[in-house]
């Protein structure tokens, strides 16, 4: 048995600011901060301290400002998605940490789940989608013939239904296409982001077999970049559950795929099989991709040696010097570098290839999601996920030619 989640009026979520405006306008008088420390009067009065922090408050204050529409379950009552023609559809299954929501659009929240939920969503792709950028409708309804949009979500009451669901999909498939790509998304991501992002990744590397999404309990502010980090831990226990859940399907393998924070919760994930006895042991997984990691260089040290050579030879990391988004969290972890930002020789050493897109600098999406902003580099994640060779290999027609020029360095063996 399957049901849409509820629905609650836009306006709902504009409470909490209209309160705000009421009381400043009845005269409320806001308590002052008086700087009493001395410490606090020598961080501000100290340029090369200041900066910095004023710096990312400014990051926060944009990317709160600027963060478009939830869309999902918003048809276009004028221009519906089953009334244009030539769309690409994308079934995508959902497991995820979050609470439902009752927010129109929205789906599921940024609150944290005790169990485990299990959804599916199609989303559309227009006609007139252009390689490597993702054409987000700034305003709803969202417009099919020319804009991505999120259409029939469903909720799976039990397992079964859920495997069931996905197996009908894989078996749409011909033999040898049958597999299961896992995305687990980064920080700062509502579901509709994660999403999106994902259909744009599957259209532009011309997957052929099922996604499935593993959306965790990010808050998608700027600022909670620890409420994040700790939404990744609390998700961490459902890795295996979500894993069992997949490795009762028909899929003949899997691919795993993690961005950014999305990558620490990869890595953990992976830790925990190994050490309980079953990682790799239950399905083929073909390869391990973390896009832009957002580990500490020194606990993936730990991460990886815990791994064994078979994972370690499996693993593409992709790296990128000029990632802004990494010398955020990079300063907020008080200077530690992130591995999605390392060096790509010291990296190699530890056992994965590594894909340095450090020169790369056409990405619609920004440094921070080069996997999938940039046409060259989604097509070269394309012809690994699906070939039975490594990323870089001429297995692809025509790749050769696509990258003949690319500034993409790959190191490893």
């Amino acid at each position: 048995m399957v049901k849409t989640g509820p629905q609650m009026p836009v306006s709902s979520r504009r409470l909490p600011r209209k309160y705000i405006l009421a009381s400043i306008r009845a005269g409320t008088r806001l308590p002052r901060c008086r700087i009493k420390c001395s410490a606090w009067r020598y961080f501000i009065s100290n340029r090369s301290l200041l900066l910095p922090f004023v710096a990312a408050l400014l990051v926060f204050a944009v990317a709160a400002c600027s963060r478009p529409p939830e869309l999902i379950g918003i048809d276009n009552p004028a221009v519906p998605t089953a009334s244009v023609r030539d769309l690409s559809r994308k079934r995508i299954f959902i497991t995820t940490t979050r609470e439902a929501s009752e927010v129109v659009g929205a789906f599921y929240s940024a609150n944290r789940a005790p169990e485990l939920g299990l959804a599916s969503v199609e989303v559309t792709v227009p006609p007139n989608h252009t390689l490597g950028r993702l054409e987000r409708p700034k305003r709803l309804p969202p417009d099919p013939r020319t804009e991505f949009a999120i259409v029939d979500p469903v909720i799976y009451n039990s397992d079964d239904a859920f495997v069931s669901e996905i197996n009908r999909e894989l078996a749409t498939r011909p033999a040898g296409q049958r597999k299961v790509l896992l995305f687990i998304h980064g920080y700062n991501n509502t579901t509709s982001d994660a999403l999106l992002r994902l259909a744009q990744f599957v259209e532009d590397t011309g997957f052929q077999g099922v996604p499935v999404l593993f959306t965790w309990a990010s808050a998608a502010r700027a600022p909670r970049y620890v409420y994040d980090l700790n939404s990744a831990l609390v998700a961490r226990v459902k890795i295996k559950e979500m894993a069992d859940i997949l490795v009762r399907t028909r899929a003949e393998s899997a691919d795993l795929f993690a961005h950014s924070m999305g990558a620490f919760l990869m890595m953990e994930g992976l830790v925990d099989a190994e050490q309980a006895g079953y990682l790799g042991r239950r399905k083929t997984i073909n390869h391990f991709i973390l896009a832009s990691p957002d580990i500490d260089i020194d606990l993936f040290r730990t991460q990886i040696g815990l791994l064994p050579q078979a994972v370690r030879e499996k693993m593409y990391i992709l790296v990128s010097k000029d990632d802004s988004a990494l010398r955020l969290s990079r300063r907020i972890a008080g200077g530690v570098p992130r591995v999605g930002a390392a060096d790509a020789q010291e990296l190699e050493r530890l056992g994965p290839t590594v894909i340095d897109l450090s020169e790369i600098d056409n990405s619609s999406s920004g440094s921070h999601s080069k996997f999938a902003g940039s046409p060259e580099v989604v097509q070269l994640i394309g012809s690994g996920l699906n070939t039975a060779g490594r990323f870089g290999e001429s297995a692809t027609p025509g790749l050769d030619r696509i990258l003949d020029g690319v500034p993409i360095r790959i190191v490893g063996n």
